[in-house]
């Protein structure tokens, strides 16, 4: 599957800086495409290299365990090898959208497979939806995340919240858009800008419109070469028409709106996209669940006023709850502090430790097991000598 026109350019132009694979120079030595490209800032590729007769390529598309890959060239379907999945601890370690990841090419480049996945710079992850306590890693090697909410139905300061715990986690810049902003007025607009400032959320601001194009222009220019961004938010806030747009095409299908203004689902899979002006851009479907996992930092990290807060209690171990002396409570009275987002921030915190230690039980349960089936079929080796 070639790429559409303005992606080759783009591609064509980083190939015209020399930046060739191992495969196309023929030589033997571990040296790839990273020796001649990593003096250009606009690819973002890892500092590192890959086997001899393998290339780098960037995953571009995920579809239950196929792949599209992306290299100088094209995009080409492309799956793992039997020995790396077999060699993956646990399911973060397979290819997500935006990493970069060490191919060989089959049938003169017709399809390809993945060797090993490279390190990440950021990520995106969360629980994997449903009862079992098991990471999911969305995508990767994302420098800023557009994190999407409609000015109409979506708005949620408390899902915003847990997006930004997210990125935090991840090493990822957010950027707030708030999308329909045709749909209410401009006093209106202000004072959802003002809920989001009063509860202590410092993540820049973007304000837009798909209708009227109302601050479009303002997002593409915040689009850089070589830089990777995506779009988080829940299903029928605009994001897909958002990504038509930045695009200037209908590439990707929209749903029309309900009569009440509420956008319809339409991304089913998370996919990069390359834009006309050198910047990539991955598009998601809408999460339902946000489970916090793993993000004991970010939740610190994104929380930081009520962490310079808590310096101040008397007791170092204060729980915030009836001790003497707390700085936490004594905010919140004063008005220093929001009520509803101390209450989210216990609430994260308790679903995050409770989580990761689920997940750290689950894995020993695992690896228990895992030494009783070996241990069982080395008794049985010895038996039958």
């Amino acid at each position: 599957m070639m790429t559409s026109k303005p992606k080759q350019q783009l591609l064509d132009t980083h190939a015209s800086h020399g930046c060739t694979s191992t495969s196309d120079t023929g030589d033997d030595s571990r040296r790839t495409v990273l020796d001649t490209c990593d003096r250009h800032e606009s690819l973002s590729l890892p500092d590192i290299i890959c086997d001899s007769g393998e290339s780098i390529a960037r995953v571009t598309s995920v579809d239950r365990g196929q792949y599209i890959i992306r290299n100088a060239q094209s995009e080409v379907p492309a799956k793992m090898t039997g020995r790396t999945i077999y060699s993956s601890e646990s399911p973060i370690d397979l290819p997500c959208v935006g990493d970069w990841v060490c191919v060989k090419y089959h049938d003169f480049g017709a399809h390809a497979s993945i060797f090993g996945v490279l390190p990440r710079k950021s990520y995106l992850s969360r629980k994997r939806p449903g009862s079992h306590v098991e990471f999911q890693m969305i995508a990767s090697n994302i420098d800023v995340a557009f994190i999407v909410q409609s000015c109409h139905f979506d708005f949620n300061v408390r899902r915003l919240e847990r997006y930004l715990v997210m990125t935090s986690e991840g090493h990822i810049e957010p950027v707030v858009l708030l999308t329909k902003t045709d749909l209410i007025s401009p006093k209106a607009l202000e004072q959802l800008v003002s809920k989001i400032r009063d509860v202590g959320i410092g993540a820049r601001i973007m304000t837009l419109s798909n209708v009227s194009g109302y601050g479009i222009d303002q997002l593409r220019e915040q689009i850089h070469l070589g830089k990777t961004y995506c779009l988080l938010g829940s299903s029928g806030v605009g994001k897909t028409t958002l990504v038509n747009r930045l695009v200037g095409d209908s590439t990707l299908a929209t749903s029309a709106v309900s009569n009440s203004g509420e956008g319809r689902h339409t991304t089913t899979r998370r996919q990069l996209i390359a834009l006309e002006n050198g910047g990539f851009l991955i598009d998601m479907p809408g999460m339902r669940e946000l489970g916090m996992l793993g993000v004991g930092v970010g939740i610190d990290d994104s929380f930081a006023d009520i962490q310079a807060h808590s310096l101040n209690c008397r007791f170092t171990n204060c729980t915030h709850t009836s001790e003497p002396g707390c700085a936490i409570r004594d905010a919140i009275v004063k008005g220093g502090l929001d009520t509803a987002r101390f209450q989210s921030y216990q609430k994260l915190k308790k679903e995050s430790e409770f989580l990761e230690m689920s997940y750290h039980e689950k894995r020993k349960k695992d690896r228990d097991f895992g030494k009783l089936v070996r241990c069982v079929m080395q008794s049985k080796g010895r038996r039958d000598e």
